[in-house]
């Protein structure tokens, strides 16, 4: 009777991994060996396992990512110019913590969604929010919001994700609108968040897609100030699996 009553008050109290723990726990032979204060501190790691895997689980859920990918899974067979130091060191959070961003262009089919995808999965598995976007889809939905009133509750949801992915991003020249916007987001990301982007152009030729040259120098100055650069090259993977 006891028993019931202490995980109905802990169902009750919605620590759900405390309960799911304390009935689990009761069945294993060798709890009756552990002290008041083991079996204790078990029943509160058990809340907390719980807890992170909730949280992790809604990060996910909110980043939205193209597809599942992992930084430990990146094929470095392939002959595209990818550096595998430098992605040993993006697999740590030193780069997030530094608000430094990830830039990653080349030919279509070469992986950069995927490792962009990779990049985002682990930020999210390390406790930092996460939204990926591409970029002609984000144009759409900014100037959608500019009819119903949500401009600039938008910017500002953009500048508080940590990991803010844009993928294809100029994929043709900007028009006036969305070249604001772009500074907008870059402008209030800077210095505060991290930004990776995918492109098929190379970084030298982002001016002339920008198209504006006072609004292309700020844009470029702050996106590509203190970042990690990712030039990949050569045939489609997707090709070469077929």
């Amino acid at each position: 009777m006891l028993n019931e009553q202490t995980l109905s008050t802990l169902n009750a109290l919605k620590l759900f991994g405390m309960a799911h723990g304390f009935t689990e726990r009761l069945k294993h032979p060798k709890t009756a060996d552990l002290t008041h204060e083991e079996f204790l501190g078990l029943l509160v790691q058990d809340e907390k396992t719980y807890r992170d895997n909730l949280r992790l689980k809604r990060l996910l859920k909110n980043a939205k990512l193209k597809q599942p990918a992992a930084l430990e899974d990146i094929d470095y067979k392939h002959p595209r110019g990818l550096n595998k130091q430098l992605i040993l060191e993006l697999s740590s959070t030193q780069w997030i913590l530094h608000h430094r961003n990830v830039l990653l262009t080349g030919p279509t089919g070469v992986g950069k969604s995927y490792i962009a995808c990779a990049l985002g999965n682990f930020a999210a598995r390390s406790g930092y929010s996460v939204l990926y976007l591409r970029a002609p889809r984000l144009f759409e939905t900014l100037l959608q919001s500019k009819g119903d009133g949500t401009h600039l509750k938008t910017l500002t949801k953009l500048a508080k994700v940590e990991l803010l992915i844009l993928d294809d991003l100029f994929l043709a020249p900007l028009s006036d609108p969305e070249r604001k916007d772009l500074l907008e987001i870059i402008e209030d990301r800077h210095g505060q968040t991290s930004t990776a982007v995918t492109s098929q152009y190379p970084t030298k030729e982002w001016h002339h897609i920008i198209g504006e040259p006072t609004l292309a120098d700020a844009i470029l100055d702050r996106l590509l100030h203190h970042s990690y650069k990712i030039e990949l090259k050569g045939e489609s993977i997707r090709k070469n699996k077929k």
